[in-house]
């Protein structure tokens, strides 16, 4: 589609699982993706890459050679289809991969905020906080005392005032060992160095149902818990993500849509900056694009986001071709379009003021019209150099290859006014001009200078098209352009 060839001038093909170098074929597809991705990132950045188990195991054995073994951070198994696959071959699948790297040790990993039901178990206070009580003898494997002989012991309390100590105080002190429900002899989770320095969390109880105390620490509530490593949060199923996807559009557009809650879960333990850039080398519906604006409505981010993906068709019996979508890339787009004006609808107040707008860029050649060099074409090529951009591009094509060049942000804003009778393109604010008209006078270069007082712009450029412009029209304006401070100025 995008007409990359193999070293043989072959096409690349859709990678099917019956040619011979079927796991050959996926790997150098994804190696230099995972190279170029290492390098995209920031020093503090992360990636996370979401895999069923086909590859999973080739994938992680180049992400440990790309980033490195000790950037490895995780392998997290999220259930995605809690009653499992019926057209699975031997189990019924019920979970994927996401594997997770870091670029170096500068990354810091962030917690996820806790839901409503998990701050109901927080149903106790006191001077210092609000917090549940989490029993101190060990609870599931390698819970028994010949586990850990040394985390079985006595814990001794005051029947008078309940106070609990390691060592016996009198003759009112009453003994608490770690005893399972059964009756055996269980472990304490801490040893008695940790109990010594924590029994200020600690506190006993009366379990009514054993007719006994038993000790249990005190856990106060905090803003951010850990991501687990196995993930069956309801919003993360396909299903979720399905109905989340419907919620948007009616027509059934997408196949297996991503979890939005999954990767804003994921954007936010990134503990990425409020105006951080995230980039989905895959989009597909843009599930990331969507993700991220509703996480900068939350919390009032400026978050950036970048979505590449191929123009792959959709297939001509599908109903994503009948609705008007050609390609997967159509859908993306669209989807942002519709998550955007639902927000503004639904959330008036926390949109207002939101960046809520995306430019769509397209990969392609140069609009220059390449030299040949071939002494057959001279008298040709020397014609068709007259005028060397391709006649197919328009003016916004050329500009946005001029910001590539220059290596300015394609999110500048672009302001246009036509000068002279010719278009004017202001980018960042007057920091560079562009101007790809012909027959361009110096009543032009006069107007540019006016608007770069305007723009009160300390440093600006000016790109013109180089048969823009006469010799005489060429030197009367560069010293129109150096009366007002501009002395950077290019043709092309």
């Amino acid at each position: 589609m995008t007409g990359q060839l193999d070293n043989q001038g072959n096409q690349f093909s859709t990678n099917q699982d019956t040619v011979g170098r079927y796991h050959s074929n996926w790997l150098n597809m994804m190696y230099p993706r995972l190279r170029l991705a290492r390098n995209l990132l920031t020093a503090d950045g992360v990636i996370f890459i979401s895999i069923d188990d086909h590859e999973v195991e080739n994938l992680k054995k180049i992400c440990s050679e790309v980033f490195g073994e000790s950037n490895f951070l995780e392998c997290l198994i999220v259930q995605n289809n809690k009653g499992g696959r019926s057209d699975s071959k031997n189990f019924a699948k019920t979970h994927e991969y996401v594997l997770v790297y870091q670029k170096s040790d500068n990354f810091k990993i962030s917690g996820l905020p806790l839901t409503d039901r998990q701050k109901r178990a927080y149903k106790h206070c006191d001077k210092i906080g609000t917090y549940k009580l989490q029993a101190l003898r060990k609870g599931g494997s390698k819970d028994r005392r010949i586990d850990r002989p040394n985390m079985y012991y006595p814990i001794y309390y005051d029947s008078r005032n309940l106070k609990i100590s390691v060592d016996r105080i009198d003759e009112f002190s009453k003994e608490i060992y770690p005893l399972k429900s059964d009756g055996s002899e269980g472990r304490w989770r801490w040893g008695k160095d940790t109990f010594q320095k924590k029994k200020d969390y600690l506190m006993i109880k009366l379990v009514s149902s054993r007719n006994r105390y038993d000790v249990y620490e005190k856990v106060y509530m905090k803003e951010n818990i850990k991501m687990k490593s196995f993930e069956s949060d309801r919003n993360y199923t396909s299903a979720a993500a399905t109905s989340k996807f419907k919620s948007i559009f009616s027509e059934k557009v997408f196949d297996f849509p991503k979890s939005m809650e999954l990767i804003k879960d994921l954007v936010t333990v990134s503990n990425t900056k409020k105006d951080d850039i995230i980039l989905d080398f895959f989009a597909g519906s843009s599930t990331t694009a969507h993700a991220v604006l509703e996480l900068n409505r939350e919390d009032g981010g400026n978050r950036r986001f970048i979505m590449v993906q191929l123009p792959e068709k959709t297939d001509e019996s599908s109903e994503a071709y009948r609705a008007g979508y050609s390609t997967i890339s159509e859908i993306g787009k669209e989807r942002i379009r519709r998550v955007v004006r639902k927000m503004k609808e639904d959330y008036p107040d926390s949109s207002r003021g939101m960046d809520l707008g995306f430019k769509v860029f397209k990969l392609d050649s140069s609009n220059i019209k390449s030299w040949d060099g071939n002494p057959d074409n001279l008298e040709s090529e020397l014609l068709s150099a007259m005028d060397n951009i391709k006649t197919d591009r328009t003016d916004a094509d050329i500009l946005y290859e001029i910001l590539l060049k220059y290596g300015l942000d394609l999110t500048l804003p672009v302001e246009e006014r036509v000068i002279g009778g010719k278009r004017v393109y202001s980018v960042g604010y007057g920091s560079l001009f562009i101007c790809l008209g012909d027959n361009i006078t110096s009543g032009v270069a006069e107007g540019i200078g006016k608007w770069k007082q305007e723009c009160d712009s300390e440093i600006s450029r000016v790109v013109f098209k180089d048969n823009g412009l006469t010799d005489v029209e060429k030197t009367n304006s560069f010293q129109t352009f150096k009366r007002f401070g501009i002395n950077d100025v290019k043709s092309i």
